[in-house]
Order: structure tokens, then sequence, then C-alpha cells
């Protein structure tokens, strides 16, 4: 009698089972009938580049403090399957990055976070000189079809109206002419806080970088979303 019991549980047990699936299959149809589609299949790992200067590098911070590293914990918590490679090197200029972005940004990059010509401005170089640089890179990131961010930047007072007025409309024009996503400035809120920089003045302590962070994440989140599955 036990065993009959239990060879009937069984097959009741298979028989729901059949009905279940037989369910969720006149359900999937439906769906697909109303156009609303299957659910969507899992993300997959996004591979994003920071490519710029001393202030991606992380200069003066401990390891897992710089600004790529903050970022890639900041989506992760936000639920983004992302890898951030920091692509950051000290004292580049804008024409220092052109020259390494093939190796910097490898293949099969998704997408492209673009920090240069903070170098530019502190030696006084011809803002020409960088947009030109920084135009090239946004059209080898076009060529490839990586989604992309351009950080902006601005030129200290003390170089003149007229440096600064050229120097500053570099980013916001190549955003124009690129069409690429822009982020006004990549130390807006933290620079010129000595509580948010460290004792030279010009570097984000790791408080600073959070903060970067924080405001930054809106804009990065836009341009992932750009990237196709």
């Amino acid at each position: 009698m036990k065993r009959f019991l239990r060879l009937e549980n069984a097959s009741y047990g298979h028989f729901r089972i059949r009905v279940q699936v037989f369910a969720m299959a006149r359900l999937a149809a439906l769906l697909a009938a109303l156009g609303l589609g299957a659910v969507p299949a899992e993300a997959r790992l996004l591979h994003v580049v920071a490519l710029g200067d001393s202030l991606t590098a992380g200069y003066g911070l401990a390891p897992g403090e710089a600004f790529p590293d903050a970022l890639a914990r900041a989506l992760k918590a936000r639920g983004w399957d992302v890898e951030v490679a920091n692509a950051g090197v000290s004292g580049d200029t804008a024409a220092d990055g052109l020259a390494r972005y093939e190796w910097s940004v490898p293949e099969g990059t998704d997408a492209l976070i673009v920090e240069l010509g903070a170098n530019d401005m502190l030696r006084g170089l011809d803002p020409a000189a960088a947009e030109a640089a920084l135009a090239q890179v946004l059209e080898k990131a076009r060529s490839a079809h990586v989604a992309t961010l351009l950080m902006g930047m601005r030129a200290a007072p003390n170089l003149g109206a007229d440096y600064q007025r050229r120097f500053d409309a570099i980013y916001p024009d190549l955003a124009r002419r690129f069409g690429v996503a822009l982020y006004p400035f990549f130390l807006d809120g933290v620079a010129g806080d000595p509580k948010l920089n460290q004792k030279d003045g010009l570097h984000p302590t790791r408080e600073g970088v959070a903060r970067i962070v924080a405001a930054i994440l809106p804009a990065v989140e836009g341009v992932l979303a750009e990237v196709k599955p």
C-alpha cells in the first residue's frame, strides 16, 4: 500500500510539473504575441577603459583608491557587471594619450572614458594641439563603435582670459562634433577644496575621488546603457 502511494504521488508530481511547463509555455507565447518579449538573457560583462593622466592613474593614492577602481565598485553596487581598466599615466598630455591609444584601448572595449588635457593646460600648451589630439582619440573610438564619455577640464584663471576661453571650449566643441556624451568638468565640486585634495592642491584624495565618482556616475551609466548587448 505504501509503495502504491509513493508511486501515485510520484505520478501526480510529474503531472504537476508537466502542467506548470505547459502553462509557462503558454505565457511565453502570450507575451510574444503582445510584443512584450521574453525575459532577457543574463547581461554580459562590460569592458570599460578609463584613458587619462594622473587624475585617472590615482597619483598619491593607495592601490584600489584610484578613480577607475572607485567607479567600478560604484557601478557594481548598482547592479552593473563591469570592469574598469585603469589606463591613466601620470604626466600624459592629450597627444601622449593618443600615442598609446591602440594598446591602452584594446579590441573588445565596450565603453571609453577620456580624461585628458589637464597637463596641456598646466604647461600652457596650445589648446588647438590638445583639441586635435583629442579629436583623433574620439575618431578612433567612433570607428571602433566604442561608446564614449568625454571628461571636460577647465583652464586655471592665471593663464589669462583668452587662453581660458580657448581651452574651456575644447570639450563642448568636441562633444558636439563627435556626438559623444560630455561631463563638463571632471573635478567639479573638488577643485579648490583643500579637504578633498592632496597637499599639492591638484590631485584628489580618496574622499575627493569618491565625490567625483558620485557626481559622474549618472553620466557613466548613460553611456553604458548605449552599449549593445
